[in-house]
């Protein structure tokens, strides 16, 4: 057993690296040539020797020693490995008052971001800022009450923005998801149940015309819409081509062969996430020859700028997507059919109406589809059909303006 005397006095030999003075249940002060002099316990781990810190002489005694070598050894016994044990109340101490909800949340967008597209990105910080951290941002995640989240996710529903509701506390719930495996064991993912407490979803799609007669006389008043001819191309476009209103607005000229009737959308248009906006395919659009012409005519009045249809106050900038909704509600079918449905009405009648292939119509919208073998779907590949099959949507659509709803079975004999 060691004295005060003994550790005051010892001093290590200079033809040595280090003196050992052991005390004893695997204690034992290190004296170096420079003078320092450290306490250390013996540990074993897997029949391997290591040893654990416990401080400095003289600033730890003798008698202080002995008492954090005999903390560790009970720590041990418990079954826990008190080295892991020092090193968490390290971490703890770094951090005396835990997590607050905006500092994990931040941690965890931090992360996330550089996977995400733009939009989505700016998506969900608006979800935490606008609604999250102010309700419990400053509040630490152990303190955090499904009550107090509920009530945030609430006052989202009051504005009437439901689905925003679901998309705020999917974020709250992802935010917890990160936290989780750096929380004490006893907590929980709270966010966990809630949705059941959240309006009901009224299930539904964008509003969308399928059964042809009635398309019919949409397509007619279409054809007889006395507005501007940029958004008269564009309504006669959209069913034709049907799709998503965001890439049809924002056609450039550049995009259009119409020599080879094709219309070429970067991938950075696409609705992807950020790796496949940057490393994904073009999407490749078959034009039937009703809009090739209709794009010619109007390509002696925007051919000259970057797009097809260019914005009213600035040509720097595409149509607004209100134009066509608007004209839509102009001619009396607003509420039954949305500028994004026309993917829905093409999709609907191209099945039931003209029997055409599944896999090309999932191509045409973009859909990322496979075979029946489970291999991606090759849209370049398939083009052949696929222009087949849009001109066989657009002459049916032709048919139908003219008033001529065809009856299937007889469409198919002929």
């Amino acid at each position: 057993m060691l004295t005060d005397v003994q550790c005051k006095n010892a001093l290590c030999p200079a033809d040595k690296k280090r003196l050992r003075l052991t005390d004893a249940g695997g204690l034992y002060l290190e004296v170096s040539p420079a003078g320092s002099k450290r306490w250390f316990w013996k540990t074993y781990q897997d029949g391997k020797e290591g040893r654990m810190a416990l401080g400095s002489y003289p600033a730890v005694s003798v008698a202080a020693a002995r008492k954090a070598r005999d903390a560790a050894k009970a720590l041990k016994g418990e079954g826990f490995d008190p080295v892991q044990a020092r090193k968490l109340e390290k971490l703890k101490a770094s951090n005396p008052d835990g997590d607050t909800f905006k500092s994990v949340a931040l941690g965890w967008f931090a992360v996330q971001e550089p996977g995400w597209s733009v939009n989505h990105a700016t998506r969900t910080r608006r979800n935490l800022e606008k609604d999250l951290f102010p309700a419990i941002g400053a509040k630490l995640m152990t303190e955090i009450h499904p009550m107090e989240l509920m009530q945030a996710v609430k006052k989202v529903e009051e504005r009437g923005a439901m689905e925003s509701a679901r998309r705020v506390l999917d974020t709250a719930g992802q935010v917890f998801k990160h936290w989780l495996p750096m929380a004490p064991p006893q907590h929980r993912n709270i966010t966990e149940g809630l949705k059941a407490r959240l309006t009901p979803r009224v299930k539904g799609h964008f509003a969308a015309i399928t059964e042809p007669g009635r398309f019919g006389e949409l397509m007619r008043a279409i054809r007889a819409y006395k507005g501007g001819p940029l958004v008269r191309t564009a309504l006669q476009l959209a069913p034709l081509l049907y799709q998503r209103p965001g890439n049809l607005r924002a056609m450039e000229w550049a995009e259009l062969d119409l020599d080879g009737a094709l219309w070429t959308i970067p991938s950075a248009k696409m609705k992807r996430t950020k790796k496949d906006k940057e490393h994904g395919l073009p999407h490749v659009v078959p034009l039937p020859v009703q809009a090739v012409a209709l794009l010619r005519d109007l390509q002696a009045l925007t051919g000259g700028g970057v797009y097809v249809f260019p914005g009213e106050r600035s040509h720097d900038r595409p149509l607004s997507e209100n134009s066509v909704r608007s004209a839509l509600y102009a001619l009396g079918f607003g509420k039954e059919q949305t500028w994004h449905g026309f993917r829905a009405s093409a999709r609907t009648m191209l099945v039931d109406e003209l029997d055409a292939d599944p896999l090309a119509i999932e191509a045409n919208l973009a859909h990322a589809v496979k075979d029946a073998n489970g291999r991606s779907y090759n849209r370049t590949q398939y083009i052949k059909k696929r222009f087949e099959q849009i001109q066989l949507w657009a002459d049916y659509v032709d048919r139908l303006t003219q008033g001529n709803v065809i009856d299937l079975e007889a469409h198919r004999a002929a």
